[in-house]
């Protein structure tokens, strides 16, 4: 990765691990609105923003400004070439989050994966291909690059979206909740009405609420499980 802002807790261990993947042709500080309402809410937490490892292109292949970053590459982009070039990025981010938890000393089940746009694209593809990489991905305004053909057990995908967002639109993450609905995954949605391709603070308030009150599937499996196999009284 580039640079990484970082903000960290004042004293003590991290109890949280938030990574924070910004859209095509930003950089990590775009997403300093998202991170400090998250450790608002969770003080305690650690939030780690990269800068993505591509200068950005535009999408004819002209270069971008010199502060501009992208996890891959646009121009060229095809329905047919979009998931492999996704994929391509993926080993690279893989080692980089699963580095930072060994650094901060946080497990990956207290890991938050979240991003905008092409990072919320890159975060929803890992957590389909690493499985409880992180307990949680906050995707805002983004899709998945390829029907599902599992789902995940050990992570809850959590989707936010803009009703009028253009650029990637909505009906994306609503097909995206009924294929992982029928493979019986742990994913959540919110639509805002009246917002594009941002990320607006209704949706960082959507974010906090399922943060707050999302119970994953994986806890009520483990709390039901454990009462079956109770003794009875």
């Amino acid at each position: 990765m580039q640079h990484t802002l970082e903000w960290l807790p004042s004293e003590g261990q991290p109890a949280q691990l938030l990574l924070l993947l910004h859209g095509w042709g930003g950089n990590g500080a775009d997403m300093a609105p998202l991170a400090q309402a998250l450790r608002a809410a969770f003080p305690q937490s650690a939030g780690l923003a990269p800068d993505a490892p591509l200068p950005h292109e535009a999408a004819d292949g002209s270069p971008g400004t010199a502060t501009a970053r992208q996890w891959y590459a646009v121009a060229g982009l095809t329905p047919e070439n979009w998931p492999q070039r996704v994929d391509a990025a993926l080993p690279g981010l893989h080692d980089w989050v699963r580095a930072q938890q060994q650094r901060l000393g946080v497990s990956p089940e207290a890991t938050a994966l979240g991003g905008f746009s092409q990072g919320a694209v890159l975060a929803l593809a890992l957590a389909m291909r690493h499985d409880g990489l992180a307990g949680r991905v906050l995707a805002f305004c983004g899709c998945l690059t390829r029907v599902p053909a599992a789902a995940p057990r050990l992570t809850t995908l959590h989707l936010f979206h803009g009703a009028d967002d253009e650029a990637i639109p909505a009906e994306g993450s609503r097909q995206a909740l009924g294929h992982l609905a029928k493979l019986d995954g742990d994913a959540t949605l919110d639509i805002a009405q009246g917002v594009g391709h941002v990320l607006h603070p209704a949706l960082i308030d959507c974010a906090l609420h399922r943060l707050r009150s999302h119970i994953p599937q994986r806890t009520w499996r483990a709390a039901m499980g454990a009462a079956a196999a109770a003794p009875d009284a």
